[in-house]
């Protein structure tokens, strides 16, 4: 039965890596053509006329400036947003959970119009913002939150209640009482919040085609494409922002495990 598991997890990280695998060995395949799967020789010339098209490193530019800016401003707000939740009583904790989860379930494409419907009529209406730039950061600011609330609230739950008052009662301000003992506390969830809010801007498409206007991002970028031929620039792009991902993700996943062992060595001393 332990064979049998193991066998059929193999299968599951298989079916789910193996076209980035795929997609990684052909970004150092020489054919210029993607319509079929040659191998034609090893080059990197790929790599380097990556960095040589304007419009897809414009495209790369929009979507890490809204990434980093949406990323970095949900955070904040949903840290904010889950220290109050998590103050509220039981019953009006679950509301507003139930409120702030409807936007992770709700589809996409309703998202995306809704919010390109409001930009317009807040242009029309008060001279507000524009499709562009700017609507694309706050709708990616919009649909980041909630999970960036789902991944502090977790670690407010699991620290003591009665630490942010034991500093109180020690000198501290409230707000030096925040920053020196609960945000060390739940930080791998402000930190995990971040790195989701970063991969779900970067990855989003539905929402930004509605609210981008002129702006291009990358998966606009490479939609666009798909209309006439796809460069296997592509396949570099999309190895780089893979190796990327995946380095932050190490990164984070040491760095914890090592909070996690000094953690265990205060306890035991």
């Amino acid at each position: 039965m332990k064979t049998l598991s193991r066998f059929y997890t193999l299968l599951i990280f298989l079916f789910l890596y193996a076209p980035i695998a795929v997609l990684i060995v052909f970004s150092f395949n020489d054919s210029a053509t993607m319509s079929r799967s040659v191998w034609s020789g090893f080059t990197v010339k790929w790599y380097a006329r990556l960095f040589q098209d304007g419009m897809l490193l414009q495209a790369l530019r929009n979507t890490l400036v809204i990434a980093v800016a949406a990323a970095a401003v949900s955070t904040v707000l949903g840290t904010a947003a889950a220290l109050g939740i998590n103050g509220m009583s039981r019953w009006m904790r679950r509301v507003v959970m139930n409120v702030t989860n409807l936007p992770m379930v709700n589809p996409d494409i309703v998202t995306g119009v809704s919010l390109m419907l409001l930009f317009v009529a807040a242009t029309g209406l008060l001279g507000g913002v524009s499709l562009g730039m700017a609507s694309l950061i706050l709708s990616h600011i919009t649909f980041c939150l909630p999970y960036v609330i789902l991944s502090v609230m977790p670690k407010l739950r699991q620290m003591d209640p009665n630490l942010s008052e034991a500093a109180q009662d020690l000198g501290c301000t409230p707000a030096r009482a925040f920053f020196r003992v609960v945000l060390p506390e739940i930080m791998p969830g402000v930190v995990t919040g971040l790195i989701m809010a970063f991969t779900l801007s970067i990855d989003d498409f539905v929402v930004s085609y509605f609210t981008s206007g002129t702006t291009q991002t990358l998966p606009i970028f490479i939609y666009s494409m798909t209309r006439k031929r796809v460069s296997p620039e592509i396949n570099a792009l999309s190895a780089l922002l893979f190796a990327i991902i995946l380095a932050l993700l190490v990164v984070i996943n040491v760095r914890t495990a090592r909070q996690g062992r000094r953690a265990e060595a205060r306890k035991e001393a």
